[in-house]
């Protein structure tokens, strides 16, 4: 018996019938997969006592699966081997409760029990958010907004100096040291509009104003109030012609993405060695800032050496963008984390206030559309298999498009079905409230006579 302190525990699951028998085959099974317990077997509970203890192989455990009897009865009284009683239902969680009383004889096991039971919370919580979003009460507001036409388009707000974006409107007044910037409904894609989603532009703006909010003590950032769920009043700053890109996994798709650079050969990425045999979605030895220019034609990725070389930044103001983008990340990772989630990369712009001079985070923080989120409770499972890590995917909509027409060229696009352009605006939601822990206030919105009160206010 004290020899198993130095080897794998052994663990004997005693059961009475042929179905305890196969849900306990199915129970080390799942023991094997998740935690490497391969010394488990199964026993009948109904043998005479004697055949089970005292015995050569004497198990670091007893697991009563389903009905006792007089043998394990017996058992429970006299055998000097911890039993446990345990009620045949989900083979994982009755696997998860014998990996926690045989962790205490292996460290590695210990480590193993501590992820799963991370894992399994990570899961819980993505799954109560998403039967939240899914009950009557969001699909009911969201599909009132959409069917009334409510959807925020910045159209009808006649405040004067708008300077109209792609997704993002900017109000500015040449006498003011601020500008208001309205996030609006607008969803593009293929470098035009799609389609208008209810709450999409509150929830954006409401994840940065969370997250502007949560590092602050990092760095000082734009933001002078939040008016409306819409509405973000900014310092106006001379904005770092570099997006600061950070990275913790190997994925992405575009042309200036890590992987696809890995993919066609390239082994030295925005300055950083990157070894041979990596896999696509595997984790980066260590997060990687991997910063692009913005550029009119095109944008490229860049080492930190030739953005002070080329000029697009001194070394000094990179130096303080860079230390913040990193460490504004590795929070953004730790909180994220906790809500079930992996932020797996971002982007970050920097500005200097036109007035002090000071560098400030601006522009988006960690929202849906800047950052890359999995689902943490799969990923290592999903890995394993060779599969995508789980997303809370939003690209459904974009593949509609694909599909039923050609985006980039028709001179006219059809429309979305409803039942398409809602769930997305469902799934916004969804991960505004993962992300930032919150529940969206539907009652909060007012629309845009609401958007155009609070622009007068501060203009």
């Amino acid at each position: 018996q004290r020899k198993q302190t130095n080897m794998q525990p052994r663990v004997h699951l005693l059961v009475s019938s042929d179905d305890d028998s196969s849900f306990a085959t199915a129970v080390c099974e799942n023991l094997e997969a998740r935690f490497g317990l391969t010394n488990c077997i199964v026993r009948s509970s109904n043998v005479p006592f004697e055949r089970l203890f005292p015995s050569p192989d004497l198990p670091l455990l007893y697991v009563i699966l389903g009905k006792s009897t007089s043998t394990t009865s017996r058992l429970e009284s006299e055998s000097s081997v911890p039993t446990i009683n345990l009620s045949p239902s989900v083979p994982e969680e009755v696997a998860l409760s014998i990996g926690k009383m045989c962790s205490l004889a292996s460290a590695e096991l210990r480590r193993k029990v501590q992820n799963a039971v991370a894992s399994l919370s990570q899961a819980r919580v993505v799954q109560d958010a998403q039967w939240k979003t899914a009950s009557p009460l969001y699909k009911n507001a969201i599909g009132k907004c959409y069917d009334k036409k409510n959807q925020i388009t910045g159209d009808k707000i006649t405040v004067e100096g708008r300077i109209r974006g792609k997704v993002r409107d900017r109000y500015m007044c040449s006498t003011s040291s601020v500008v208001a910037l309205v996030t609006t409904d607008r969803q593009s894609g293929f470098d035009r509009a799609l389609a208008q989603v209810p709450f999409k532009g509150a929830v954006l703006n409401m994840t940065s104003a969370f997250w502007f909010e949560q590092t602050k003590h990092i760095i000082p950032n734009h933001i002078v109030k939040i008016p409306h769920p819409y509405v973000t009043i900014a310092k106006k700053c001379n904005v770092f012609p570099i997006e600061f890109v950070v990275r913790s996994y190997m994925t992405g798709s575009t042309s200036t993405s890590i992987w696809k650079n890995y993919q066609n050969g390239v082994r030295n990425y925005c300055g950083h060695d990157l070894p041979e045999g990596m896999r696509k979605n595997q984790k980066l030895q260590k997060n990687l800032l991997t910063p692009t220019t913005k550029e009119e034609t095109h944008d490229r990725p860049i080492s930190a050496a030739d953005i002070v070389k080329e000029n697009w930044m001194s070394q000094e103001d990179f130096d303080v963008c860079a230390k913040a983008a990193m460490d504004v990340f590795a929070f953004g990772q730790e909180v994220a984390a906790r809500r079930g989630l992996i932020l797996v990369d971002t982007k970050y712009e920097f500005g200097r206030d036109q007035e002090t001079g000071q560098i400030l985070l601006i522009d988006e923080v960690h929202t849906p559309d800047s950052s890359r989120y999995w689902l943490a409770s799969s990923y290592e499972e999903r890995m394993a298999e060779g599969k995508e890590p789980e997303n809370i995917d939003k690209e459904f909509l974009r593949l509609w498009f694909k599909d039923h027409c050609d985006p980039y060229n028709d001179p006219v696009l059809p429309e979305a079905p409803r039942e398409l352009v809602t769930e997305l605006s469902r799934r916004y939601i969804l991960l505004y409230e993962l992300i930032s822990g919150q529940s969206f206030d539907f009652d909060a919105m007012h629309g845009e006579e609401g958007i155009q009160n609070a622009l007068e206010l501060v203009s």
